[in-house]
């Protein structure tokens, strides 16, 4: 159980590296803390180009396999330990 343990723990760190990164690969959408009060009507609904889907799909893949990580490592160490 511990070589489980170890390799969910390592998968754990290598898909919040990738999940770090994919994020700050985004292009930002909005003007910042302006915008959150309000601040500026900013029309930046454009289409999103194939690039930038497939980041997305990839960012979404990586999150979810981070909470499935988390939600495994809760598990074991609340069953077994």
């Amino acid at each position: 159980m511990d070589a489980l343990r170890i390799g969910l723990q390592v998968i754990l760190v290598l898909t919040s590296i990738v999940l770090v990164l994919t994020i700050l690969m985004h292009k930002g959408k909005g003007g910042g803390m302006s915008d959150m009060f309000g601040g500026g009507m900013s029309s930046s609904m454009s289409s999103s180009g194939v690039a930038e889907r497939n980041l997305n799909r990839i960012t979404i893949g990586t999150a979810a396999l981070w909470g499935v990580v988390i939600v495994l490592l809760n598990l074991i160490q609340r069953y077994v330990a």
